[in-house]
């Protein structure tokens, strides 16, 4: 089986399946993924959202600006430097 094929036949209820169980270790029914298996559905998790969801809902979206609702200080130039601020 190659991955397209692999690919058409995951559904959005699998995905979510899949991603779950890379964020917990754990298949649903309690069971540990080894490292391979763990692997192995991280890989189906980021091609299927690449292919089917929106930047901003893919595994390891990174918003280009900060934002007011978590903390940043609002929009920032992206040519502008700005300094780090360290949170104590």
């Amino acid at each position: 089986m190659d991955l397209d094929h692999l690919l058409a036949h995951i559904t959005p209820e699998v995905y979510a399946t899949l991603k779950q169980a890379v964020e917990t270790g754990r298949w649903p029914d309690g069971n540990r993924l080894d490292d391979e298996q763990r692997g192995l559905c991280l890989q189906a998790v980021i091609a299927w959202g690449e292919r089917h969801l929106p930047a901003a809902e893919r595994v390891g979206h990174i918003p280009s600006r900060p934002h007011t609702h978590c903390g940043g200080e609002g929009e920032m130039s992206a040519a502008e430097p700005q300094p780090l601020k360290w949170l104590h």
